[in-house]
Parts: structure tokens; C-alpha cells; sequence
């Protein structure tokens, strides 16, 4: 028995490459937290000495549009084959996807043009009519989290900080929550497949943290595109994560980590409409649970300021957390610019409570 389920545990493990990487950032992460990818490119280069090109010639994948019922597919796979051009003509063969609709439209593109080879001929000639540009495709292609992921122990050596709760010296307890498109569409292409993924649990039991399990962990955040971009769809969505939030509470997690910029928006802003809607929170002493991302998280523990990195972008306060791991911080610099400069404090909410 545990040989099979070491072989079935072998299925779901993917190739990731050590290094040379070409960043593919993702359009609603810049918007969402716009420090989180510069915050992901220092620790691969500064801490981990590691090659990745961010290029400014990029696009969106234009992904939402797509799955919004906006583009046909024919377009979006033409966009990804740009995207490759770009990639080979920077010298790379290994491609980061930062956004998890982003690693999903890539993945489903190589695979229909693997299963349907006339598909890729067609990109290829559209492509090249509109740019002039030809494409390989990549070596190697990941999301982001399982670069984090591949060099989790790297960092766990070279941490400030480790998921203990410096009150009372016991793990962090830390729900973890995996963006639909990173595995459940194509379950080989994820660590630990759909069911088991580990890209994200990997890292709390690495950090030091406790995973936290209970029975909505797998469900959706409620994003979806269409539930949220319709207005009159949103209670749909926001329904999504209220059953999450629901299911877990009794768990009394200090934390969530996401690995999608949609996920982690939703799971962060929702906490503030349930509270306005129905006088509910959901973390400690009226506060909520912070959301983080993988390398939001990984530059705390490595020492980052966590104003220099962007959580005071979050609807969510942060300081509880900050607190409970021991990090040091200035409260006064919270909502200071780059050089120092006054960028307004934003309205507190009426029922969740804020630093």
C-alpha cells in the first residue's frame, strides 16, 4: 500500500528548473499588490541568486477576457505565442508564470496544440502576419509558487523568522488555499494534483507553521470572472468565500497564504463586506485573518519591512500577525511613500477592526 501511494505521490510531482527564468507578470497583480512581484524578482535575485528577466515588453494573457466569454481561444493562443517570441528573444527557455489564470491559459494552449498539431500552425502563421515573430515553445514552464516552492528549505536557511508564535512558542496555524486554475483543470501540472496539493502546505511545514485542515479547504474563493466582473453576480462570489470562512473559523487559523492574486484579493477584501453586511469577523478580537501571497510571506521571514513589501495594500491588517512572528516594525511608516512621503490613510471600516 505505501508503495502505491508513493507512486501515485510521484504523478503529481513536476520538473521545475533551477534556474534562468523568464517572468510573465500577471495584469491584476500589479493592481491587486503592486509590491508583491518586485518582491518576488529580490528574493530570486537577491536572496536566492537566481537569473530572472522581467520584460517590459510584455501583455496580459489576456486570460479574464477570455474565460468571461470576451475573446475566442483562437486569439488567446495567438497572445501566448508572442508571449514565447518574447521569451526566446531574450535568451530564455524557462517561463514563470506569475498569475494562476496566466499558468492555466499556457498550459491549456501547449496541450491543445500538442493533441491538436493544426492548431499550432495556425498560431504560428497568425503570429507571424501580425508581428513578423516566430516562437519555441518553453522548456519548462511553472507558476511562480513552485519556484518558491522548489527552493523552500533555501529560504527556511536564510529566514529571520519562522511561523512560531513568539507569545507562546507554538506554531502558526495557517490555512492554506490553492487557485483553481494552478491544478484543478490539469491535476498533473500542479504539486500534489487537485485533491493534495502541496505547493503552498510545503511551505508551512518548511517555515515552521501547522497546516490547517478542515472541509472547505479545496473550495473555490467565488472568483470565477463572471460571478464578479456581472454586479449583479457578486453575491454569488462573495457566497464562496463566506462558506470557506465559515468552515475554517472553528480552526482559528492566524493566517491564509494564496498562490492566485485573484484568490488572495477575494479572501482579504471579502472579510470586510461580510463584516459590513453582517456585522461578522472572522479572526481574533474582531480583527480578520490575513491573506498573503507565497513570496509575501517569504520576504517577512527573510526580513523584508513589511511596508516596503505592500501589506498595508491589504483590507486585512497585518500587525496581529506581525506581532505573533516577532517582526519589527514602524508603525508611523505604514502609510509613507517610497521617499517618505504622506500617501493618506484610508477610511477605517465600521465593523472590522484596522491598525
Amino acid at each position: 500500500m505505501k508503495t502505491r501511494k508513493n507512486e501515485i505521490w510521484a504523478a503529481y510531482q513536476k520538473e521545475i528548473a533551477d534556474d534562468h527564468y523568464y517572468f510573465a507578470r500577471s495584469c491584476i497583480r500589479q493592481n491587486f499588490f503592486p509590491a508583491a512581484e518586485n518582491l518576488y524578482i529580490n528574493i530570486l535575485r537577491n536572496d536566492l541568486g537566481k537569473d530572472i528577466f522581467d520584460d517590459a515588453r510584455q501583455t496580459t494573457c489576456t486570460g479574464i477576457a477570455y474565460h468571461s466569454g470576451i475573446i475566442p481561444f483562437e486569439t488567446i493562443m495567438t497572445v501566448v505565442a508572442r508571449q514565447f517570441s518574447l521569451m526566446n528573444e531574450a535568451g530564455y527557455e524557462n517561463f514563470v508564470a506569475s498569475c494562476v489564470t496566466s499558468f492555466g491559459i499556457y498550459v491549456e494552449v501547449m496541450d491543445t496544440w500538442k493533441h491538436f498539431p493544426e492548431t499550432e500552425q495556425k498560431t504560428r502563421y497568425a503570429l507571424k502576419r501580425a508581428t513578423g515573430k516566430a516562437f519555441e515553445i518553453p522548456k519548462n514552464l511553472v507558476h511562480a509558487s513552485d519556484v518558491i516552492y522548489k527552493f523552500r528549505k533555501e529560504i527556511a536557511a536564510k529566514a529571520k523568522f519562522r511561523l512560531i508564535n513568539q507569545n507562546t512558542g507554538e506554531p502558526i496555524k495557517v490555512v492554506d488555499h490553492i487557485g483553481c486554475h494552478y491544478a484543478k483543470i490539469f491535476p498533473q501540472e500542479g504539486i500534489g494534483g487537485a485533491e493534495y496539493p502541496y505547493v503552498l502546505a510545503g511551505l508551512i511545514d518548511d517555515w515552521g507553521g501547522k497546516q490547517i485542515d478542515y472541509p472547505e479547504r479545496r473550495h473555490c474563493c467565488g472568483f470565477g470572472f463572471r460571478q464578479y466582473l456581472l454586479k449583479s453576480n457578486r453575491g454569488y462570489s462573495v457566497s464562496n468565500s463566506k462558506k470557506k470562512f465559515d468552515s475554517m473559523q472553528p480552526f482559528k487559523p492566524d493566517l491564509i497564504i494564496a498562490n492566485c492574486p485573484g484568490c488572495t484579493f477575494f479572501l482579504d477584501r471579502w472579510q470586510y463586506v461580510i463584516a459590513e453586511m453582517e456585522g461578522k469577523t472572522y479572526g481574533e478580537d474582531g480583527y480578520g485573518i490575513p491573506v498573503l501571497t507565497y513570496e509575501e510571506l517569504a520576504g517577512l521571514l527573510l526580513g523584508y519591512d513589511p511596508w516596503d513589501i505592500g501589506l498595508q495594500t491589504h483590507q486585512v491588517t497585518v500587525e496581529p500577525l506581525l506581532d505573533k512572528l516577532g517582526v519589527v516594525y514602524d508603525p508611523e511608516k505604514k502609510y509613507k511613500g517610497r521617499n517618505g512621503e504622506d500617501i493618506g490613510i484610508p477610511e477605517k471600516p465600521q465593523v472590522l477592526k484596522c491598525c
